[in-house]
């Protein structure tokens, strides 16, 4: 009867529209009263679900993510961008995945990707005769990318979910191939919807506009290597490095590009403060929610299920993956996380699945429910950038769906593709 209440309460609140917060907290008190546990047990646990050391790196990605959108770094990306790809058919749309790329090497973020990127790239994009659908589409999958590259803050929470023993160093490292890949797959995908619907070319800007584009973005470009180099080389860990990056932004912003006064450095600050309020509160919750599963033996429970479906690890994966992408419907993304890690990750050990390049699996997975109504806020952001209802992007998102499955399935059946770099760093 305690799973029908933990799992039930925490549907029923969800169905209602409650904040997942909130869903996670009152079923996971419910749970505890019916189990004859005091309450304070699960306040306890909120409580040790946000006082993770490591978990301050997630306000400073934040934070610097925050400030580059405000301090011009993405104005320079997508000009640096434009000057490579936007010559090619439908090349805005190319333009658009190769910034999100950049960007997302800088914010870690898909929502701040979707909004900074897709604010400057819809409104040209439209403005140019790309129709909006096509325009937000592009922008919203392209914005997952920024979930697989450093400094992917999703990578962390993933790492703290799992105990605190897997190295973000090696998190950041797996996920750079995979992150790469879907941005080609994208990038192809962009380009053949460009000529079927018989979008414009441009001209070649030359190699001069090249290079003095890419010597006006290089500022941020350097953010990217300082932070992987930093984190994979040891000089310092990734909470440093968060607090590296805003220091690097407010420099660069306020000195370098001269675009950020004490008016949108405020804003910046307190829209961190923000987020991160929101981020923390469910991540707490969910701290709660995942040591009442652990308590009941969820995990034990479901490795010992799956085993009686089957013992092979490709069937096993398939299974997982499936249960991932309905559960990215209607869950976000950190909760996803803190809660599928440890009701999973038992399970991909139990088969000898590498628990590092199954984080690259569930990140992905994720992302994808990030575009996945009803609670898809990446796609929410891009719709309503573009001014355009969720069901007119939903009609033609199919090919870029297609497009982050097959990366799906790439990534999950070939390991190597997430395991390869980290093995050569070490």
């Amino acid at each position: 009867m305690e799973y029908w209440i933990l799992f039930g309460v925490f549907s029923l609140l969800l169905l209602n529209g409650t904040p997942v917060a909130f869903c996670l907290g009152i079923a996971s008190v419910a749970t505890a009263l019916w189990l004859g546990l005091p309450p304070l047990v699960v306040f306890q646990q909120i409580n040790s679900g946000m006082n993770v050391f490591a978990m301050m790196a997630i306000p400073f990605f934040i934070f610097a993510g925050d400030l580059m959108i405000r301090g011009g770094i993405a104005d320079r990306l997508i000009g640096f961008a434009a000057s490579m790809f936007g010559h090619l058919r439908g090349g805005l749309g190319q333009v658009n995945v190769v910034t999100s790329t950049l960007f997302g090497g800088i914010s870690g973020s898909a929502v701040a990707d979707a909004s900074a990127v897709g604010g400057i790239m819809i409104p040209q994009m439209k403005a140019r005769g790309y129709d909006a659908d096509y325009a937000v589409n592009v922008t919203a999958n392209a914005a997952i990318i920024a979930l697989l590259i450093p400094p992917s803050h999703n990578m962390i929470i993933y790492s703290i979910a799992a105990g605190g023993n897997l190295s973000v160093a090696d998190l950041f490292t797996a996920g750079i191939v995979p992150g790469l890949l879907l941005a080609l797959s994208l990038m192809i995908t962009a380009y053949i919807v460009a000529v079927r619907r018989g979008y414009p070319t441009g001209a070649f800007p030359g190699f001069a506009m090249i290079g003095r584009s890419l010597l006006r973005a290089l500022p941020g470009i350097l953010l990217i290597g300082i932070i992987f180099g930093g984190v994979r080389s040891g000089v310092f860990t990734a909470t440093e490095s968060s607090c590296v990056a805003v220091i690097y932004a407010a420099i660069v912003a306020s000195l370098v590009y001269r675009e950020m006064g004490w008016a949108s450095f405020w804003q910046a600050t307190l829209g961190a403060v923000r987020t991160t309020a929101m981020v923390l509160l469910v991540i707490g919750a969910a701290g709660a929610f995942g040591w009442l599963m652990a308590f009941l033996q969820v995990p034990q429970k479901l490795v010992l299920a799956m085993r009686g479906v089957s013992d092979d690890p490709f069937v096993v994966l398939l299974m997982i993956n499936v249960i991932l992408i309905v559960l990215g419907t209607f869950m976000d993304m950190a909760p996803m996380i803190i809660i599928c890690t440890p009701i999973f990750l038992p399970v991909v050990k139990a088969f000898a699945i590498d628990p590092i390049h199954f984080g690259v699996i569930l990140i992905l997975n994720a992302g994808i429910g990030l575009n996945t109504p009803p609670v898809g806020s990446v796609q929410f952001v891009a719709c309503a950038v573009g001014k355009i209802s969720i069901g007119e992007s939903m009609r033609t998102i199919w090919p870029f769906y297609g497009a982050s499955m097959l990366v799906l399935l790439l990534v999950t059946y070939i390991p190597a593709l997430s395991l390869w770099l980290p093995a050569l760093f070490r």
